[in-house]
């Protein structure tokens, strides 16, 4: 089988930037293509599906991680508010595009967006002592009615170009896309890896962290902002309307089976690892959409949790985690 590997890049002022991740690219393309020799699955013999397949790994990884943190917290909706808050920042960059013939990708306009709207969030909440499900409420409703003016105005035909990003496609995950990816995920995974023991502390007892020294309002700005970073991302496959569930139903599922908050979190990245993988390959053999097909197969997945964390309690086991506690053991010593 003869396969060109070049990646076909459309000509942004981010090339000479993203470079090496287009080089990445290129040999991820180099072991997806002999795995495809070896496998004989025809999804592995096109780049669009390797783009495709790498963003939706990446997505397995930052949704749960970050996910994790909010379902303990009692945040699991803030996805769903940073979706259509992100859906205003693609608008605004198709809109940008078409008005003024520029080539600023969607994506990076959907970031800024969606890191203000988090930071809004937060701001609001805390200035006008409204609960969080009131901020979000604003911000979301903000953000949709943003993103649905900019597409009415149309500025030639925006309307069209929205659809991809309103329900996802695995055909559409360009090079550059895929790349701005892969740096989402280096900054979500090494935030939450020098800052999990304080992240850890103000998710389970925001007075304690107050009490000994933790700028809690600033974790809960970092928390927000990697929150919007992760719907952005996951937003290439799964679309705006579904990407929050990548948030929160891996991790539910993994309460339903685990008895500490590092277990839980380990296990919840397995099980959307799971759901993204399956989910991929059912929707490209179904010619279904992707990302309707990964939150499908991530709910029968927690199904078969719910069902096995029963089971396990009924014949003597010890009872899982409950969402909101953790074991002593996750809990150590944190500082500035």
């Amino acid at each position: 089988m003869t396969q060109t590997l070049a990646v076909t890049l459309q000509s942004s002022l981010l090339d000479p930037v993203l470079a090496p991740l287009y080089w990445l690219l290129g040999l991820w393309s180099e072991v997806m293509f002999w795995l495809a020799g070896a496998t004989g699955l025809e999804l592995l013999q096109y780049q669009f599906m390797h783009r495709a397949i790498l963003v939706g790994l990446c997505i397995g990884v930052m949704a749960p991680l970050i996910g994790t943190f909010l379902v303990h917290r009692q945040l699991a909706l803030i996805g769903d508010a940073l979706a259509h808050t992100a859906f205003a920042g693609v608008a605004v960059g198709l809109f940008v595009n078409a008005v003024f013939e520029l080539s600023v990708s969607p994506y990076l306009t959907a970031v800024v967006v969606a890191m203000i709207a988090a930071l809004l969030i937060e701001v609001i909440s805390e200035a006008t002592d409204a609960y969080n499900d009131v901020s979000m409420a604003i911000v979301l409703s903000t953000g949709f009615a943003l993103g649905s003016t900019l597409i009415s105005i149309n500025a030639g035909g925006l309307a069209v170009g929205i659809n991809q990003f309103l329900f996802g496609n695995l055909s559409t995950v360009s090079a550059e896309n895929a790349a701005i990816l892969l740096v989402l995920f280096g900054v979500i995974v090494g935030t939450v890896a020098l800052t999990r023991n304080q992240l850890l502390y103000v998710t389970f007892d925001e007075t304690a962290a107050a009490v000994s020294g933790l700028s809690v309002s600033w974790y809960n700005r970092v928390m927000v902002m990697l929150t919007a970073l992760v719907v952005v991302g996951a937003m290439q496959i799964m679309g705006v309307i579904l990407v929050a569930a990548m948030l929160v139903v891996p991790v539910a599922g993994a309460t339903q089976v685990s008895r500490s908050f590092s277990e839980s979190l380990l296990v919840s990245v397995v099980l959307a690892e799971l759901a993204v993988l399956l989910g991929i390959g059912v929707a490209y053999y179904g010619e279904a959409t992707a990302g309707g097909v990964i939150v499908l197969v991530a709910v029968a997945i927690y199904v078969v949790t719910v069902v096995a964390g029963k089971t396990v309690r009924a014949i003597g086991d010890d009872a899982p985690t409950d969402v909101g506690s953790i074991s002593t053991n996750d809990v150590e010593t944190h500082s500035d």
